[in-house]
């Protein structure tokens, strides 16, 4: 078991950590080692919300099947960066693809599906992050809390299913399967101890 003050060491390791990718995106970005830069920010921003949202749902079974109860108090943390990275993703496809044009941008989510509800999962992430304080949770109150947060429930499928036509114009399967399986098992697993 560990005390207090190395959980509050390791959140630390893994703040710093979760950085990591956007400096490397940053670095690779300014010193010009990409060919196509913006495709590269946006397809790694994706990337990385899809992996913050996998390590947020991995921690409750993990947290089961180990006993580490500590675990619970990187949750938040990791849940604030799925939605870190899902805003950056988002801003990337704001600035990139329409500079700053609303209405352009607005008529690309009503157009093409695989923008759709990749939009609608952002959005859903929104009153998550902005919930995610102890203020709000008393606020709030545990239980409409805690049915308020379940909206990781849609959200996951939704990213996978955003991944997953965005991939389909390349024919390329292969990531998409993946996270869908994981995510797929996390959501089972969450489903199985409910009715245990």
């Amino acid at each position: 078991m560990l005390t207090t003050k190395q959980v509050s060491w390791l959140k630390g390791a893994v703040f710093i950590a979760a950085l990591a990718p956007l400096l490397r995106m940053a670095y690779l970005t300014l010193t010009d080692q990409l060919v196509d830069p913006l495709e590269f920010i946006t397809r790694g921003t994706g990337d990385w919300t899809l992996y913050f949202l996998c390590f947020t749902l991995a921690l409750t079974p993990l947290r089961r099947l180990s006993g580490w109860n500590w675990l619970v108090r990187m949750r938040r943390m990791l849940g604030l960066y799925t939605f870190f990275y899902g805003l950056l993703h988002f801003i990337t496809f704001l600035w990139f693809d329409h500079f700053f044009d609303l209405a352009e941008m607005w008529r690309d989510v009503l157009k093409r599906p695989f923008i759709t509800v990749g939009f609608i999962a952002f959005v859903l992430l929104i009153p998550l992050a902005a919930t995610s304080t102890n203020g709000m949770i008393k606020r709030l109150g545990g239980k409409r809390w805690q049915w308020l947060h379940r909206l990781i429930y849609v959200i996951a499928p939704l990213a996978v299913l955003h991944f997953w036509w965005m991939k389909a114009g390349k024919h390329n399967f292969t990531q998409p399967i993946i996270f869908g399986a994981i995510l797929g098992a996390l959501l089972l697993t969450r489903l199985w101890s409910a009715r245990k």
